[in-house]
């Protein structure tokens, strides 16, 4: 993973005299150190911009620096937005304007017009803003004392989705064979999804998998295996049907690391030369940070690697799941989700457990999956979705509950949920949006940082909240509809 900071670019001008831009630049320097403590990412003093030349300069420069997730600017005194214009029209990387001011309280015995020539936050970021506004820039704004713990926590939120931005565009993702046959959401223009969020997305055939799990050595295989029986609990003695998952997870993750890819989907419809559909060889592997998608769902495969990036130290609580059946007693409605094989334990509430039991479908031999519930605590779900033309994000908020049912005789992962607002509102909700079947359910990221994102990546934003009802969901997207359409 690359390590990735966020440049300071601080605003002033020459009209205020050597003295002041020297104490601009020590403030801005002192200000990034201090926030840097508290952020998930380094904040850098990058220039204390005076001039359009400066401000062009540094842009130019986050442009093309690969360590570079995005600038934060604040303009500590009055910097003509002017200035800002040329720079900002080169700027490709994601941006948060920072409203701030050095020092929280008006000291009333020392305020005099030196202390207000030199503190003129309060309108140099309104005309900082203007010209934000005026070029109809993607942006993030947040105001308030630079110190406050709610301000920095907004800040890394914003961060964690600039470096979901980041990691975005270099994303390269590896399709086993195509999509399952005749299923509708998981196709997608990926010609503008590379040029839009920067997804490589390739396919690979199935029978190289096959030919290079035929070369793993069996000491590769029992180094994987005593790895396994650190993290997880043996509920079977099939040590064979084990051994096999570790053979194609390793052929797996050997190629992803020739093709530089962190993601890649598989089908059970396409399974030429293998014995069994990889399930805990890919729930092992997401566990480790790369994304998957089942049935060729490259989109969802995708955005679990995205987002499993932006969550908690760059490998968050991010799992592929998949809405399987209700629970629809009156006032006890519940999601299940689950699937197949493919839940990343990284949603696991207790240690999982290794299990061997048959498919039922893709005619191939019974496989080993670990098997667990899911955490209890608000979470989210989220499906991109492609509208013809555009993309779509859609968030939902659900809060992740014990299942109530022990459910001794389900051999998968699953996960059970309230969906908001209520079951029935929430799923018209989805249902009217387009939601697709798959979605990356998350405990780390936030429906707010998954705004950020899609407001940075300049994609539509969907969000099903306890506040949402299907005839507001219907109006909004009436507009929004409209709007993308003149974009």
């Amino acid at each position: 993973m690359k390590h990735y900071q966020f440049w300071f670019v601080v605003g002033s001008q020459f009209l205020y005299g050597p003295e002041v831009l020297e104490t601009v630049d020590d403030r801005a320097a002192q200000m990034a150190r201090e926030m840097s403590k508290a952020l998930p990412y380094p904040l850098v003093h990058k220039v204390t911009a005076k001039t359009n030349q400066e401000i062009s300069d540094v842009v130019k420069e986050a442009n093309f620096d690969a360590s570079c997730a995005g600038i934060i600017t604040w303009c500590h005194t009055f910097s003509p937005s002017k200035m800002w214009i040329n720079g900002f029209a080169q700027l490709q990387k994601p941006y948060c304007h920072l409203a701030t001011q050095y020092n929280r309280d008006i000291p009333n015995d020392e305020i005099d017009m030196d202390f207000m020539n030199l503190n003129q936050a309060a309108h140099g970021d309104r005309e900082h803003g203007f010209i934000g506004a005026r070029l109809r820039m993607p942006r993030k704004v947040i105001a308030g004392y630079w110190q406050d713990e709610m301000v920095q926590e907004r800040l890394g939120n914003w961060m964690k989705a600039a470096v979901g931005v980041a990691f975005s565009k270099d994303l390269k993702v590896m399709r086993f064979g195509d999509n399952m046959r005749e299923v509708a959401v998981t196709e997608g223009d990926k010609v503008e999804v590379q040029a839009k969020l920067g997804w490589q997305v390739n396919t690979w055939p199935v029978g190289e998998l096959a030919e290079i799990m035929d070369a793993v050595t069996d000491t590769k295989i029992d180094s994987l295996m005593s790895l396994y029986r650190e993290q997880y609990d043996f509920a079977t003695d099939d040590v064979d049907t084990i051994r096999y998952q570790a053979r194609e997870e390793i052929a797996i993750a050997k190629m992803m690391e020739r093709e530089g890819c962190r993601a890649f989907t598989n089908t059970f419809q396409d399974l030429y030369g293998m014995r069994q559909l990889p399930g805990l060889a890919t729930q092992h592997l997401t566990q480790q940070g790369y994304g998957y998608g089942g049935e060729g769902d490259w989109k969802v495969s995708a955005m679990t690697a995205i987002m499993k990036r932006m969550g908690e130290n760059g490998n968050g609580a991010s799992a592929f799941m998949e809405d399987y059946t209700y629970h629809l007693a009156k006032g006890h409605e519940y999601s299940l989700g689950a699937h197949m094989l493919e839940v990343c334990p990284s949603l696991a509430e207790d240690k999982p457990r290794i299990e061997v039991h048959p498919l039922g479908i893709g005619g191939r031999e019974d496989a080993a999956r670990l098997v667990f519930e899911g955490k209890v605590g608000p979470a989210i779900v989220a499906s991109l979705v492609d509208m013809g033309g555009r993309l779509r994000l859609i968030v939902q908020d659900i809060e992740c509950v014990k299942p109530i049912f022990p459910m001794p005789n389900l051999p998968v992962a699953r996960v059970m949920w309230k969906a908001m607002p209520n079951l029935t509102s929430g799923v018209e909700c989805w249902v009217i949006a387009g939601g697709a079947h798959h979605t990356v359910l998350s405990y780390d990221v936030t429906a707010g940082q998954m705004r950020d994102w899609a407001r940075m990546m300049d994609i539509e934003f969907v969000h099903i909240s306890k506040d949402t009802t299907p005839e507001k969901l219907e109006e909004e997207l009436m507009v929004k509809d409209l709007v993308w359409k003149l974009k």
